[in-house]
């Protein structure tokens, strides 16, 4: 018997076993009874309305203590722009990894991280692979390419309408650009890529967003060129969206590799193999054994791109820095390579089409973000750049650490080591 089947009589069996099929089935049914009373909404903060939130959700002192603290009214005002509905803040530990060296087009130097996690084993794992290829001589990190996409939808009557809207868009480019740049002093409409799918066409309207991520500069920018179609196309369309989900918007696509949407950067190293050795107990041979036997693994299960846990460092630096942390699932797009030279040295590299930071607006104004990017050297004006060759040059660490502990046959043992708390590491424990 196919194993789905199995599975799911057995998932039957439990929900019948103190219920029959009828009172199971109610359990599904609409409830028509008055909702709960509403927690008052809004995004202005005081310490009068978070009280006024409070008293309603009538909850244990406890609870408000954990969530909200003694916030000073200053530090709440500060969330005004980031959040609706407030009610406290989230309290993740921050752990430090490296100093990493990296020398990038932007980036030089040797850098902190900042990660923000829940996952033991996490950092120390970046703090390895980050003195890894510091004591090797830092990473090559380089910016290829940046941009900031949306995606417009407009429906027609026919096919034939389409194509003329189309010939109206490219004898319009100019009016077009000039309606997405007034929006903005930092963004600007950099290319535009046209889809018809019969009687529909997509726009991918590709902005230039400054050192801002530039999501919200990019919608806005959008909905003028919306508005412009509406006011001047000669094919009126019969509706439109501002995105009809093409653009990529945080969501792994196969169009990632094609284009860039945010930055797109690759860092690489080589690392001699005695050095290989030293820290991560293996050699360049076997762990470009495990990265070709991955690389197939990826292939069979229908990943896009190859790599193994580009997320892990990703979210807990995004978090830790103000970044929309939702564009990890686009961010994590990308592909490890590894490969043995002739001298028996390791050359490693990372490619990331979807890099989406910023080092101004969104979450990087925030206090404690704020701060992390201070730690780093990469807060304000300037910095986007930088900061994503770090990007880059943190998830190549993260790429050689686990994949040496994974080809050393250490794995488990440092996850059981941090992560069971079995065994803790004395001070000055720091794994280098």
């Amino acid at each position: 018997m196919p194993r789905d089947a199995i599975q799911t009589q057995g998932f039957l069996a439990h929900l019948l076993q103190n219920q029959s099929k009828g009172e199971l089935l109610k359990r599904l049914e609409p409830n028509w009874e008055p909702p709960a009373a509403k927690v008052p909404g809004g995004a202005r903060i005081t310490p009068e309305i978070v009280a006024r939130r409070w008293k309603r959700l009538a909850l244990a002192p406890e609870i408000r203590a954990a969530l909200l603290g003694d916030l000073d009214p200053a530090t709440l005002a500060s969330f005004g722009r980031n959040i609706e509905n407030f009610i406290g803040v989230a309290r993740l530990p921050i752990g430090l990894a490296g100093p990493l060296r990296v020398n990038g087009l932007f980036a030089q130097g040797d850098y902190l991280l900042p990660l923000a996690t829940t996952e033991a084993a996490l950092v120390a794992s970046y703090h390895r692979g980050a003195s890894l290829l510091s004591q090797a001589g830092g990473c090559s990190s380089m910016l290829l390419a940046e941009g900031v996409s949306r995606a417009p939808g407009f429906a027609f009557q026919t096919a034939r309408e389409a194509g003329l809207f189309v010939a109206w868009a490219m004898e319009s480019l100019e009016r077009i650009r000039g309606a997405a740049d007034a929006t903005s002093r930092y963004a600007r409409l950099k290319d535009l890529r046209i889809t018809i799918e019969g009687n529909h066409v997509y726009l991918l309207l590709e902005f230039q967003t400054g050192d801002a991520s530039g999501q919200n500069m990019a919608t806005i920018a959008t909905e003028a060129v919306c508005a412009l179609v509406a006011a001047e196309s000669p094919v009126t369309p019969e509706y439109f969206f501002v995105e009809a989900n093409m653009s990529g918007d945080k969501k792994a696509s196969a169009q990632s590799f094609l284009g860039v949407r945010g930055k797109k950067v690759t860092a690489e190293a080589i690392i001699p193999a005695e050095l290989v050795e030293k820290i991560l107990h293996t050699t360049p041979l076997r762990m470009t054994d495990y990265w070709r036997m991955s690389a197939l693994g990826g292939v069979l299960s229908g990943t896009i791109g190859v790599q193994g846990h580009y997320a892990n460092g990703l979210a807990a630096l995004y978090i830790a820095c103000g970044q929309d942390a939702a564009c990890i699932a686009e961010s994590a797009v990308g592909v490890t390579r590894f490969e043995v030279r002739e001298d028996g040295a390791l050359y490693a590299a990372v490619t990331l089409p979807n890099l989406m930071v910023g080092t101004i607006g969104g979450g990087t104004g925030l206090p404690t973000q704020h701060a992390c990017l201070e730690l780093m050297g990469l807060a304000g004006a300037g910095k986007a750049r930088a900061l994503a060759e770090v990007c880059a040059g943190m998830v190549l660490a993260g790429e050689l650490s686990i994949i040496g502990a994974l080809a050393a046959g250490e794995f488990t043992s440092a996850h059981k080591k941090l992560a069971r708390g079995k065994e803790q590491s004395k001070e000055g424990d720091n794994h280098d």
